[in-house]
């Protein structure tokens, strides 16, 4: 059998060479495609190099059986009649043809048999994630990854394959998650909340974890004590579930970096339920509270008993003994609660909107956040973004703009907050399926990524967007610590990564303008 990978330099490509080599696909032959960027690359496969060949429209694909192709829903569907004129069988890894009554959707596990009946010769799969990660392998990939860092014998193709894959199941995980949150909370659901603090008692939840958030919501329901969320809690009061409860009031602060100064002398307590716990200041000390996995010398902790449940009865106590606040502060309300289920609602508004001319574009700005000099740039992008443009945001980075009054466009609120920073997975939702209606991929569409970086997380957010092979990432204010030059080179080749520069020419360049 001879086979082609087409868009083999693109991490799914990588992936494709992976999986033929773990299960030992029977194959006389292999031909690699890719653009004219890729095009003479050398890669290693079972021992042997190949050369990539630059696709174009020739006889190239005569005689080849099977060709798997990964080269965005665009350049499937230009090389269409290319790859099948001469009886191959192609592959599609796109969304290109999902949609076709012509072209059977294929998953191996459920419907095998409809890849025989192929009228165009093209097969299509529902997602390159869905397929070759069906079942739980986040444990097994897990421990091969950490074996692979103690192996020097691994090339620099397979720790790329083995870094895109942690992007993958970095998309896995959050997917998981999405569904426990949305599957026991429902899905979130635009929501107004109140960024100042109400007259009374009050306890700050802050952190990532709603199963804490509902457990104290419940504790203290009828004591008079107003809960808040803070930092990565804001988007909770999308969820039905949580925000049911009466006395979830608002939202209190901003991002994790100015927790000190704004925790320093509240009359009223703090449960941190996972990380982003700063060194607290003795002037908060004794009144603030860690949760699972959180802790700090001298700080009250409280744990679980047997079946799960915690006793936040000390936290409510004590929130109750100092009273709070005396007077209400003037109420200022913010949007939240457009999760994937929510945003996707309005796809129709969104996409007559943009067929119109009524929205030009839109800009995910959004990523972990910090106290260095330079994240200034954040607020300016947001601010510069053009009045018919569309601004997406999530993480804790939001906090940088998410208070300013952006109005509407084609009516529809200009800022949607998609949720925390593991809340990727609704933005790769949201993007996936505009570009399905648009006939697309999501570098097709006109959207652009404008990430602030911070570690931590964000290192398998970044590594679940580029897995997907979405381009010309900006990134900033400085690039991650672990960017060698060498694999720096390689981010920029291969994705067109790039280091923001200022908010102005920034923009400019992604609507395509001259700076």
């Amino acid at each position: 059998m001879k086979l082609a990978i087409v868009g083999v330099s693109g991490a799914v490509g990588q992936e494709f060479l992976r999986v033929l080599d773990q299960r030992n696909f029977p194959m006389d032959e292999l031909v690699l495609f890719g653009s004219s960027r890729s095009a003479g690359r050398v890669y290693t496969f079972r021992g042997k190099q190949y050369t990539v060949k630059e696709l174009k429209h020739n006889d190239d694909f005569k005689g080849i059986d099977v060709a798997f192709v990964s080269a965005g829903g665009g350049t499937s569907k230009e090389f269409e009649k290319t790859i099948t004129k001469h009886g191959t069988v192609m592959i599609d890894n796109s969304s290109a043809f999902r949609m076709d009554e012509d072209v059977p959707l294929v998953v191996p596990e459920v419907n095998p048999e409809d890849a025989l009946n192929r009228p165009r010769g093209v097969i299509a799969n529902p997602n390159c994630t869905t397929i070759q990660m069906v079942g739980d392998e986040a444990d097994d990939f897990y421990i091969l990854a950490l074996e692979a860092l103690t192996d020097d014998r691994l090339s620099v193709e397979e720790l790329i394959r083995l870094t895109m894959r942690t992007g993958e199941m970095a998309i896995e995980v959050m997917k998981k998650l999405d569904e426990a949150n949305t599957t026991i909370y429902q899905n979130p659901a635009p929501q107004k909340v109140n960024v100042h603090l109400k007259k009374g008692p009050f306890i700050i939840v802050s952190g990532h974890d709603l199963k804490d958030l509902e457990m104290l919501l419940k504790q203290t329901e009828g004591t008079g004590i107003h809960i808040y969320t803070h930092g990565e809690m804001l988007p909770c009061h999308g969820y039905p579930e949580l925000n049911k409860y009466p006395h979830l009031a608002g939202n209190f602060g901003g991002a994790w970096q100015d927790q000190q100064k704004q925790f320093d002398n509240l009359p009223g307590c703090i449960l941190m339920t996972t990380n982003c716990l700063m060194r607290p200041r003795d002037s908060y000390k004794d009144r603030i509270y860690s949760t699972n996995v959180v802790g700090w010398d001298g700080v009250k902790h409280i744990g679980k008993n047997e079946n799960g449940e915690k006793d936040f009865s000390a936290i409510i106590e004590q929130a109750l003994e100092l009273g709070g606040y005396p007077e209400d502060q003037d109420v200022q309300e913010i949007l939240v609660g457009f999760g994937h289920h929510a945003t996707l609602g309005y796809a129709d508004a969104i996409v007559d909107a943009v067929k119109s001319g009524k929205l030009r574009h839109f800009f995910l700005i959004g990523g972990c956040d910090g106290a260095r000099p330079g994240r200034n740039y954040y607020t300016e992008f947001a601010e510069m973004v053009p009045q018919d443009c569309l601004i997406m945001t999530l993480a804790c980075g939001k906090y940088r703009f998410n208070k300013l009054d952006f109005g509407e466009v084609a009516g529809l609120p200009r800022l949607l907050d998609i949720g925390q920073c593991n809340d990727v997975y609704s933005a790769i939702r949201i993007a996936t399926a505009l570009a399905d209606a648009f006939g697309t991929d999501v570098n097709g569409l006109p959207l652009s990524l404008i990430i602030s970086w911070y570690e931590q997380k964000a290192v398998a957010d970044l590594l679940a967007l580029l897995s997907l092979g979405i381009h010309d990432i900006y990134l900033g204010p400085t690039l991650p610590a672990f960017l060698s030059p060498n694999v720096l080179q390689y981010l920029t080749d291969t994705f067109h990564l790039k280091s923001i520069s200022n908010a102005r020419d920034d923009i400019r360049t992604c609507l395509g303008q001259a700076v």
